[in-house]
C-alpha cells in the first residue's frame, strides 16, 4: 500500500490555447479550430500527468470556461449576479438565471468520455457542486413563472444526472467542487446559509448507494484565482464539522496554505468518520514557491500523526486555473508543483514503510 495522490482539477492551459480562446471570443476563430486546440491540450496535460507518476489523471479543465460555468452557455442568463470578492480586490461575477427550466447545456462526462480515450490511467472528474449553481437564482427577483422551489428541484435531478453519468462512463472519482462553502461563512457567520447549501448537496447524494457514495468526493478550499483567495482569512473550526456530514467517500482538504495546519488536522482527527478518505493538500497553488519533495513529505509526515494512513491520500489545495483566463501560474509552474506533489508523498510512503 502507498498513499495515493490525485490532482485537484484544473491546469492552466498553454499560450495557444489562451491565444485562441481569445480570438474565439472575438468571432475570429470557430468552434472547430479551437475544440482541436482543446483536444491536443487535454493529450498533453494527461501525457505529462502520466509521466510524473500520478496515480490518477485529470483533463485539467482544457475545454471548460470555468469550474462553475460549463453547464450554462445556451441559458436565459444576465451578467450581473453573485460577485465574488477576493483578497486582492479583484472579484469574479456570476450570472443570473433570468428564465427556466435550468436544464444542464453541457454536462461533465462529455469531458470524461474525451479524455479516457486518451489514456489508461484512472481519471477523475471535478464537476460544479449544486450548491454552487443553486446561487444563479436571484434572491431578491423571483423569475416569473419559475419559482426558486422548481429552480432547486430541477438543479438537484440535473446535479444527480450529470455524477450518474460521469459514474456510468467509469471516472475514478466525481469530485464536487464546493469552494464556496468556507466563503459563505464570510457571508454569514451564523453558518445558516452553510447548512442550506450543504442541505442541498446531500440532497443530491443521498440518491446515490454507498457503494456509489464511495467513488464520490468533496472538494473545498479558499479560493485560487489570479493568485489570491476569497475567504483564507476564516476559520476553518466552523466549516469541517458541517463538510463531514457530506455523503461522500472522500474529502480534498485545502491545508498546504493554512497557517496552522496542525490544529487543522486535530478537528479532521475528531471527525473523520470510519471508511473515509481525507486528501491533504500538500501543494499550494498560488505560490509562485515550489514546494521541494521533502516540504511535501513532511506534510504528509505530519498527517499521518492524526489521519490513519489508510484513510490519507494527497492533493494540490485547489486547481491551477479554475478560470480558463487566470493566467498567473504557468503551466510549467504547476507541473513542476505536481511532481514534487508526488515524489514527496513517495517518500512519505517511504518513510511510512509502505
Amino acid at each position: 500500500m502507498s498513499i495515493p495522490t490525485e490532482p485537484i482539477g484544473s491546469i492552466p492551459r498553454p499560450r495557444a490555447l489562451q491565444e485562441a480562446l481569445a480570438e474565439h471570443a472575438e468571432g475570429r476563430l470557430s468552434d472547430t479550430e479551437l475544440a482541436k486546440l482543446q483536444q491536443q491540450a487535454t493529450t498533453d496535460t494527461l501525457a505529462r500527468l502520466e509521466e510524473l507518476g500520478s496515480d490518477v489523471v485529470v483533463d485539467g479543465d482544457q475545454a471548460k470556461p470555468s469550474s462553475i460555468t460549463y453547464p450554462l452557455p445556451g441559458l436565459s442568463l444576465a451578467r450581473d449576479g453573485v460577485v465574488i470578492p477576493y483578497a486582492d480586490g479583484h472579484t469574479r461575477q456570476l450570472p443570473r438565471l433570468t428564465a427556466g427550466p435550468f436544464r444542464y447545456q453541457v454536462r461533465a462526462d462529455t469531458y470524461l468520455r474525451a479524455a479516457k480515450k486518451l489514456t489508461d490511467r484512472p481519471v477523475k472528474q471535478a464537476v460544479v457542486a449544486p450548491s454552487a449553481l443553486s446561487l444563479l437564482y436571484p434572491v431578491d427577483r423571483p423569475i416569473a413563472g419559475y419559482s426558486r422551489e422548481a429552480f432547486l428541484n430541477d438543479l438537484a435531478n440535473e446535479a444527480e444526472a450529470e455524477i450518474r453519468g460521469c459514474l456510468e462512463a467509469g471516472a475514478h472519482c466525481v469530485q464536487l467542487d464546493f469552494t464556496e462553502a468556507r466563503l459563505s461563512l464570510k457571508l454569514d457567520p451564523s453558518g445558516g446559509v452553510l447548512n442550506d447549501l450543504i442541505a442541498l448537496n446531500n440532497k443530491v447524494l443521498s440518491r446515490f448507494t454507498a457503494a456509489e457514495q464511495a467513488r464520490l468526493g468533496v472538494h473545498t478550499c479558499p479560493g485560487a484565482d489570479h493568485d489570491s483567495t476569497h475567504s483564507l482569512d476564516i476559520d476553518y473550526a466552523g466549516l469541517l464539522p458541517r463538510l463531514f456530514q457530506l455523503k461522500v467517500g472522500n474529502f480534498y482538504l485545502q491545508l498546504a496554505s493554512e497557517p496552522d495546519p496542525e490544529r487543522v488536522l486535530k478537528i479532521i482527527s475528531d471527525q473523520l468518520r470510519p471508511g473515509a478518505r481525507v486528501f491533504i493538500g500538500v501543494i499550494d497553488p498560488i505560490s509562485t514557491t515550489v514546494e521541494t519533495p521533502e516540504e511535501v513529505r513532511d506534510r504528509v509526515l505530519l498527517a499521518s500523526r492524526y489521519i490513519p494512513v489508510d484513510q490519507l491520500g494527497t492533493c494540490d489545495d485547489a486547481g491551477f486555473s479554475p478560470y480558463a483566463d487566470d493566467t498567473s501560474t504557468s503551466r510549467d509552474l504547476a507541473f513542476a508543483k505536481i511532481e514534487a506533489h508526488v515524489r514527496g508523498t513517495a517518500l512519505a510512503s517511504q518513510a511510512l514503510g509502505l
